[in-house]
């Protein structure tokens, strides 16, 4: 490896982040397109099909980053991302064509490998860079993800503009678009890059996959479950979290979203310098507590909790005498009742609350003849706690975890060369294989527990756990080698 980096590590660089930067866009296409030709009934897929279609590209882009990381080490990322780029073109291209779902289905799996071009982008820049400068390059490479941000703004506003006057068939013009957006990125990577291979000729594919023995890929893979996956999950999710829990309109809902999702793909080249600059390992510990505190408090659900509250007992024993919503007569005491309007008009639901407010009111139970015993209640009391989850402490909240989430994007790639320095593509394949994987169960795992909660903010309960998992794991790890345990018996630890 060079021993610094040098003006072509940072042409190949550029031309590895812009070509990821179009299989994301790519990649995440039918989160748009789907959602389009069902809204203006083109077509009239069910909601089972349409979640299948919006995965579909997200699964086949996850599990076949570990293959096609291997040949990137084997042959070099030139060659093999401008085979992909060619290829995807292709059924991108028959997208257009496509009239049934089996035709989308089809169509979909195939573009869907665009999702690959994660770990070919990551071999293929690692490569090029020493050690010292992996943090900053890697973290650089995944602004890409900020591709997902641009199919959300960009895609709707062409679909407007094509199909005005002509909805039926003018849509069929941006997969067209896309795919030229492809063929033409495959030419760029054709005459101005250069093939570059990591050190793995004379290794069979048995010593290509040993690493993956290792518990510490897999702990990679968790934290990229999380940062990654969810990252992806929570980019699809948020705009029926805004519709539904804020009642704002799509489009409202999807300048929302974007707030979550370009800043935590465009902040990851600063992780990638952080890393540089602190360690691999320090970010992420930084980054899951940012995580754990924020997903807290989006945990908190939009609410409105009736619970007893203070009554009124009588002084003494009498007779009822008098009864009202206001006032209640025993005998010549009178007990003043604390009417629910004058409580409840303190709450305008408009206006900004950070905190949950209270009110609180009395309700006779008692009625005019009624023998009253001392200490009787006479009034029961009610208590309204109001939590109004303000929209936009909410956005800003998404915004701080979408940031540590991009962040830790560029930490968990910074751990990779660190530890797997030989074996960058394999090792980056299989933990961009369980993060993409976290994209496509994501959205799957939050339906099920809105279903089963009936509270939105159930994804964000599922961060938090998963957060904690994280860095329970991290910090156990860290223990064991602080106690004076050796590096290598550590390892041989965290193998266990």
């Amino acid at each position: 490896m060079e021993a610094i980096a040098t003006g072509k590590s940072h042409r190949m660089l550029f031309f590895n982040t812009l070509a990821f930067t179009i299989c994301f866009a790519v990649w995440t296409f039918n989160g748009v397109m789907i959602t389009f030709l069902v809204d203006n009934g083109i077509f009239n897929f069910s909601a089972v099909q349409i979640g299948w279609l919006l995965g579909i590209p997200i699964l086949t882009g996850s599990i076949f980053r570990l293959p096609m990381g291997i040949l990137t080490d084997k042959y070099g990322g030139k060659w093999i991302f401008f085979i992909l780029l060619l290829f995807c073109a292709f059924p991108m291209f028959m997208f257009s064509k496509a009239n049934s779902f089996s035709d989308f289905v089809f169509c979909s799996l195939g573009f869907g490998f665009a999702g690959t071009g994660f770990a070919i982008g990551i071999a293929n820049t690692s490569v090029w860079y020493p050690k010292h400068w992996q943090g900053r390059a890697l973290g650089i490479f995944g602004v890409g993800n900020a591709g997902a941000a641009v199919t959300t703004l960009i895609a709707p506003s062409i679909l407007k503009n094509l199909t005005d006057g002509n909805l039926l068939e003018q849509w069929r013009i941006l997969p067209q678009i896309y795919a030229a957006s492809l063929i033409i990125m495959a030419l760029l990577f054709l005459f101005f890059t250069e093939n570059k291979k990591h050190s793995i000729q004379g290794r069979t594919m048995k010593e290509l996959l040993k690493p993956l023995k290792s518990i510490r890929v897999w702990r990679f893979g968790l934290y990229y479950f999380l940062v990654f996956g969810f990252f992806v999950a929570v980019s699809q999710w948020l705009v029926p979290y805004f519709v539904n829990v804020y009642a704002a309109s799509l489009v409202t809902a999807g300048l929302l979203a974007s707030i979550f999702s370009l800043p935590s793909g465009l902040i990851r080249a600063l992780g990638g310098w952080m890393s540089d600059k602190w360690g691999g390992r320090t970010v992420m510990y930084w980054v899951f507590v940012v995580s754990i505190v924020a997903a807290l408090l989006l945990s908190i659900p939009r609410m409105e909790v009736f619970s007893p509250g203070k009554g009124i007992n009588a002084l003494k024993k009498g007779t009822v005498t008098f009864v009202s919503d206001s006032l209640i007569k025993v005998n010549n005491k009178d007990y003043k009742v604390h009417l629910k309007e004058l409580s409840d008009e303190n709450l305008d639901k408009d206006a900004l609350m950070i905190f949950p407010t209270k009110a609180a009111w009395q309700v006779p139970i008692v009625k005019v003849g009624d023998q009253i015993k001392k200490k009787q209640l006479l009034a029961k009391g009610v208590t309204k706690i109001y939590f109004q989850a303000n929209l936009w402490i909410f956005a800003i909240l998404v915004f701080i975890i979408g940031i540590a989430w991009g962040i830790g994007k560029a930490g968990v790639y910074k751990l990779i060369p660190d530890y797997f320095p030989n074996e960058v593509g394999v090792v980056g394949g299989m933990v961009g294989v369980i993060g993409g994987l976290g994209g496509f169960f994501g959205p799957i795992i939050f339906g099920y527990l809105l279903e089963y909660t009936g509270l939105w903010t159930s994804c964000w309960i599922f961060s938090l756990i998963l957060s904690v998992i994280c860095i329970t794991w991290m910090v156990r790890i860290i223990k064991r080698m602080n106690a004076g345990v050796s590096t290598e018996i550590a390892q041989d630890i965290e193998h266990k």
